[in-house]
């Protein structure tokens, strides 16, 4: 980007080497390397105005004195300006809106609608189906993300340009270098070395005696100051990012058509106050000169990270919620908050603030979640859902670069909350292949299975998917170990449910054994490579079980959906007694006996009950047949002989496995055949 037009200027720098600076060729070396305590720094904030119903303006195309509001469900999340002309706010109804405005547009944000697996905005009375719809703020998202991208091509390229996005209205900009590079051209003489080689020589004073700001809001100075004394390298730097933020501002709104509002300081706390000071579509500066002043009008709660329980224990200590008479309490009074505590408060009212602007703008976790009200009651309720959160995951994720595996989530997490207690489940998702859509739903379901299986899963109240620990894709060559799955990530991918052919199973036989396919002998060479990921039926001890395959399942009489779901994650581990057992469980006439109108008869416990609460009961017994499982199989693996490194042990009276096709023969007695 071309630098803005200055608006101050000097014939030669030479007229101010009689006078200096407080600023030293160090401080201007500083400035260009973005150091925290920087004294010249310069800090941005642009802040966009009502966002959300700005987004909303823009795409329905309304005039720009409309007032807008943006509904969800029966409260309002934005109002624009005009409506806020008005009186309204946030906190009035929707009833109250239309009787202060009657003009007002009100649209509702688009939803999920269960059983879609796309948002769309809804006509009518969206807040009568919140029971059936969940909120989507995507709409909102990509349009942050366009803002985003234009602010960046507005700035120069590379090492100048220093983003932060804080929030999906709100952006930090480190101007420091970018500001650097300007003053060298508007002052060619600072490019030279320092007098004496010494970078602690002090520059010489700025020339110019005024200065045309040219902006909506300067801080008045503090009471010390005056506007006829002249201004130092500071002050010039304030005006330069003055310059840069109300043309990337100008940007935006060209092409775009979205105002923001900015604010310019020395570091992040000053700027962000500095963008709220004169909303919308105006900018503050708040000059080094200015800040006590700034400060002054303040309560010190309306700080970033004063406004919470520390802010509370601030006033219960001292008495005072105002910034001004908290400047009149000593340091070591201050420390009784904690010595760290009391000596970073005793800076940030003072003005001071070093942290740094991150320009990692890529997001560390994905949420989607719902409250229920009424809650939901059934597995097959919860597995919508579970389709819409993975949906709207999975489109965030697309931005993340999944596809072309720039950056991919590690984990997937279940929360759980029924009336009296929430569980969380996580798994890891399996690497090496590219994600979708289906990968996330099975593991989704699986962790939803497990939870399932706890009991006490119902009533539920409120469920949340999340991904999280993104991290950036692998490019170029694989290691070897690129090509191995081990412990936990091989889980996963037996959890993901992907089949390729290693068993092939008769949709006509539920309860026997699968056929199998001839596989090659084991402790070949193809045993330490893993080229795809083994299906769900090749489970731990993956012998003689199998996953109920739709088509079975529908030949079942009566069918019950919340039977499919928690079938398809069975991961069989018992006998094939045990398998035949669930084969007779999953048969709904076989296992319920219709003992006459208004009862029906489980033939596993031998009890009759009303058929409202046939689906608990299901669900009690699948609960219980997993807990038997596990627990068997837990007691079988302590009572078994092992040695580390030990794949599997051969007891005695037990048959070694036979071997075909050439494989390696049989261990022999005391031999055990080791893992790698």
């Amino acid at each position: 980007m071309s630098s803005p037009e200055p608006f101050v200027s000097s014939p030669n720098i030479a007229d101010g080497l009689s006078r200096k600076s407080k600023f030293t060729y160090r401080h201007l070396s500083q400035l260009s390397h973005f150091s925290p305590t920087c004294p010249l720094r310069v800090i941005a904030h642009i802040d966009l105005d009502a966002f959300y119903a700005q987004c909303e303006m823009v795409r329905l195309g309304v005039p720009e004195d409309q007032p807008l509001a943006v509904q969800q469900w029966q409260g309002l999340i934005a109002i624009n300006y005009p409506a806020r002309a008005y009186g309204l706010s946030r906190h009035v109804t929707i009833t109250e809106a239309k009787e202060k405005c009657p003009d007002i547009v009100l649209q509702h944000v688009a939803t999920w609608k269960e059983g879609e697996d796309r948002w769309a905005y809804r006509d009518g009375d969206v807040y009568k189906h919140i029971a059936t719809h969940k909120v989507s703020l995507d709409p909102y998202r990509m349009e942050s993300r366009r803002i985003l991208a234009v602010i960046k091509e507005t700035l120069p390229q590379g090492q100048l340009q220093r983003v932060e996005k804080a929030s999906i209205d709100e952006v930090f900009l480190d101007l420091s270098a970018h500001v650097h590079s300007v003053m060298l051209e508007r002052f060619p003489e600072l490019k030279g070395p320092p007098p004496y080689d010494d970078p602690a020589e002090n520059l010489p004073k700025p020339p110019t005696t005024a200065l045309d700001w040219q902006t909506d809001s300067l801080v008045d100075l503090d009471e010390t100051e005056t506007e006829e004394d002249d201004p130092d390298w500071d002050d010039i730097a304030m005006l330069i990012g003055s310059e840069i933020v109300r043309n990337v501002r100008a940007t935006v709104r060209e092409k775009l058509k979205y105002t923001c509002s900015g604010g310019i300081s020395r570091n992040k706390m000053l700027a962000k106050l500095g963008s709220g000071r004169k909303k919308p579509n105006k900018q503050t500066v708040i000059r080094n000169r200015a800040v006590q002043h700034f400060l002054s009008s303040f309560k010190f709660t309306q700080i970033r990270m004063l406004g919470g329980k520390l802010g509370d224990e601030v006033v219960q200590t001292f008495g005072t919620d105002l910034l001004k008479e908290l400047l009149e309490i000593p340091l070591d009074r201050l420390k009784r908050l904690g010595e760290d505590t009391g000596t970073w408060l005793y800076g940030i009212i003072r003005g001071e603030d070093s942290s740094e602007i991150n320009p990692r703008t890529q997001i560390k976790s994905m949420l989607s979640a719902k409250s229920f009200r009424p809650p939901i009651n059934t597995i097959e309720q919860a597995g919508r859902w579970l389709r819409i959160f993975v949906a709207d995951i999975f489109s965030r994720c697309i931005e993340e670069g999944v596809i072309e595996n720039k950056r991919r989530p590690k984990t997937i997490n279940l929360h759980y909350r029924t009336s009296g207690h929430t569980r969380s489940k996580q798994a890891p998702i399996p690497q090496g292949k590219t994600l979708d859509e289906n990968i996330l739903y099975r593991l989704a379901r699986h962790l939803l299975a497990q939870v399932v299986a706890e009991g006490r899963a119902w009533p539920c109240t409120n469920l949340s998917l999340s991904v999280g620990g993104f991290e950036d894709g692998i490019t170029g060559n694989r290691g070897i170990g690129s090509f191995l799955v081990r412990g936990e990530e091989a889980k996963a991918m037996i959890a993901s449910g992907h089949d390729h052919g290693d068993v092939q199973v008769d949709d006509d036989d539920i309860s026997g054994a699968p056929k199998r396919r001839k596989l090659a002998p084991e402790g070949s060479i193809g045993d330490f490579f893993h080229s795809r990921s083994p299906s769900d039926d090749d489970v731990e001890q993956g012998e003689g079980c199998k996953e109920a395959s739709p088509s079975s399942l529908s030949r079942r009489s009566s069918p019950n959906p919340a039977e499919e779901l928690a079938a398809s994650n069975w991961k069989c581990k018992s006998s094939s007694a045990t398998q035949s057992r669930r084969a007779i469980w999953l048969s709904s006439e076989s296992h319920f006996r219709r003992e006459d109108i208004e009862t029906y008869f489980c033939t596993l416990c031998n009890k009759h009950m009303a058929p409202m609460g046939r689906s608990e009961h299901e669900d009690w017994h699948f609960a219980k047949d997993l807990h038997d499982e596990e627990h068997n199989n837990q007691k079988a693996s302590t009572n078994e002989p092992t040695m580390p490194g030990a794949h599997r042990s051969i007891t005695p009276g037990s048959k070694p496995e036979s071997r075909g096709n050439g494989g390696v023969a049989n261990p022999g007695k005391g031999q055990l055949k080791l893992a790698f």
